[in-house]
């Protein structure tokens, strides 16, 4: 079983939305080897389901979402996943100060699966939330490609 936790700033906007996105696109490729699930790095929204704008385009993409709480991820946590992706520089800041040193081969940004090394704009701030789902979907297909042909896990890189 693969274990994948995308990792954002309230887990209100990007996070989640990569977490359905990965969801439908491991439901259309049969993989039920992998679980996929969400976290926020800041308590600013710990207790709040997802974005209006998210939930919007979701639904326009005819992508399948449950309500859910944002919850705060601890280093604790953070050993249970094979693959902790950030959205942006400052998610991955976070993540180098919150886990054990043997937790940071683990640690990507998404657009790394997308062969890029950009950071996902974070909509709640931008508006844009069209732009923040191409750049989720790109990098959720390069991850679905990624654990289709190489290594089980993000140990080792």
């Amino acid at each position: 079983m693969i274990r994948i936790l995308f990792i954002c700033h309230g887990n209100i906007c990007r996070s989640p939305m990569a977490e359905f996105v990965m969801k439908h696109l491991l439901r259309n490729a049969c993989r039920e080897d992998v679980i996929v699930e969400s976290a926020a790095l800041h308590t600013d929204e710990i207790g709040s389901d997802i974005h209006s704008g998210t939930r919007r385009i979701l639904d326009r993409e005819g992508i399948a979402h449950s309500p859910r709480r944002a919850w705060l991820l601890t280093a604790s946590k953070a050993r249970e996943y094979d693959f902790l992706i950030g959205m942006d520089r400052y998610n991955i800041a976070d993540l180098h100060r919150l886990v054990e040193s043997e937790e940071i081969p683990k640690i990507h940004k998404l657009s790394e699966f997308a062969g890029k090394d950009t950071d996902i704009a974070d909509p709640w701030y931008t508006g844009n939330f069209e732009r923040t789902y191409v750049e989720v979907t790109e990098g959720c297909l390069g991850l679905l490609k990624c654990i289709a042909t190489g290594p089980a896990t993000g140990r080792g890189g």
